[in-house]
């Protein structure tokens, strides 16, 4: 029988690192605490992590203030050193995508793997034991990846309970079904119609990226750049303002189960919501 997660930590050299990226999302934040709670020896080595990729949303840094001071600990802020514009030059103006992540590899993982280098490093990661996905597991060597809720038998109940017995459930779940950035492609109408809402400044921000490169071509089925593409878009169903105006149409056609909806508390109500959509799990590092 193979040893359990936390026999392998305790066992580790004193030369491991022990690292626990938080990704501003109910897991990574549920998991950090789980592991305070309930395995101090283990948490007294522990190193948290934020990949700041400069486009973040407000109640993001408003749960990681809250965890640091629960945890006794600082949340180590990484970044690539340059913000998201730099970088969408750079891949040629070319909005990132589910075939064509490039936000994630840069903005994410890379600082990631820079943070840890060559050293021995064990990471854990907040799958739980009700999901059948994987989390980002590092090609390199000297990272080993560990899954204690997905071995403790933790699922998405225990995980929004212990956010409400600690540091509380983060405030963008009223709206969102995840974390990471403002304009996340992953986002879905309503996400995109509560984000033009609760955050119109941002919105407009996302907007003006969209317009900026709405002339270029771009095929949503492969993520190349070809001649009969239909334009870079955040969404591959039309542009946001044509995403939001669809959102707000079947708001007001579902007007009862929407009134219905705002009689029971946000908290409430996303744990009947379903998780992120299985296609997401290459974006994972991100959301979890």
């Amino acid at each position: 029988m193979s040893k359990k997660w936390h026999e392998l930590a305790l066992e580790a050299h004193d030369g491991t690192r022990h690292v626990l990226g938080i990704s501003g999302g109910k897991d990574s934040a549920a998991l950090a605490v789980y592991i305070k709670d309930h395995y101090p020896q283990i948490a007294e080595q522990m190193e948290y992590f934020f990949t700041d990729t400069g486009a973040e949303l407000q109640e993001v840094y408003d749960t990681l203030d809250k965890l640091e001071a629960y945890l006794g600990k600082p949340i180590v802020r990484l970044s690539s050193s340059r913000d998201f514009n730099h970088w969408l030059t750079m891949h040629d103006n070319m909005l990132p995508s589910v075939k064509a992540r490039w936000c994630t590899r840069v903005l994410k993982i890379k600082p990631f793997e820079e943070f840890v280098g060559d050293d021995p490093v064990i990471s854990y990661v907040g799958i739980r034991a009700d999901e059948n996905r994987e989390g980002y597991v590092s090609h390199k060597s000297n990272i080993k990846a560990v899954f204690p809720f997905a071995q403790d038998g933790i699922v998405r109940e225990d995980v929004f309970r212990i956010l409400e017995d600690s540091i509380g459930i983060p405030a963008y779940y009223e709206w969102r079904s995840r974390s990471g950035c403002f304009f996340c492609f992953f986002q879905r109408q309503e996400e995109w119609l509560g984000l033009k809402r609760r955050h119109p400044d941002l919105f407009k921000i996302a907007v003006e990226m969209e317009e900026n490169v709405s002339q270029r071509k771009f095929n949503w089925s492969t993520g190349e750049r070809v001649e009969a593409g239909n334009g870079y878009t955040w969404h591959q169903s039309g542009k946001l303002e044509e995403l939001v105006g669809r959102a707000e149409l079947k708001e007001r056609e579902n007007k009862e189960k929407y009134n219905a909806k705002a009689k029971t508390s946000w908290q409430e109500r996303i744990k009947c919501e379903d998780d992120d959509e299985p296609e997401d799990k290459a974006c994972i590092i991100c959301s979890l």
